[in-house]
């Protein structure tokens, strides 16, 4: 079984970093359709929907196999 909230909090802690690498602050992302509450829901560790997902990977124009890449190690409940 997938602990979700792990895999989530991964998620927002990769996308924190593709933020920061960019040089972006969470406020930036307002201008890129993102509130800033909701951009800081992500980077917690929020579920988010592979919409908006996809929207993340438009931003830094990556696919989004380079974000999720890896995030699975350590998410299995025992």
């Amino acid at each position: 079984m997938v602990d979700e909230a792990k895999f989530f909090k991964a998620l927002g802690q990769c996308i924190r970093g593709l933020r920061k690498k960019n040089g972006y602050s969470q406020e930036d992302m307002i201008s890129f359709g993102f509130s800033a509450r909701h951009w800081q829901q992500i980077e917690a560790g929020r579920p988010i929907t592979v919409r908006t997902l996809l929207r993340i990977c438009d931003v830094y124009k990556t696919r989004m196999d380079q974000i999720v890449r890896g995030l699975d190690r350590g998410i299995y409940k025992r």
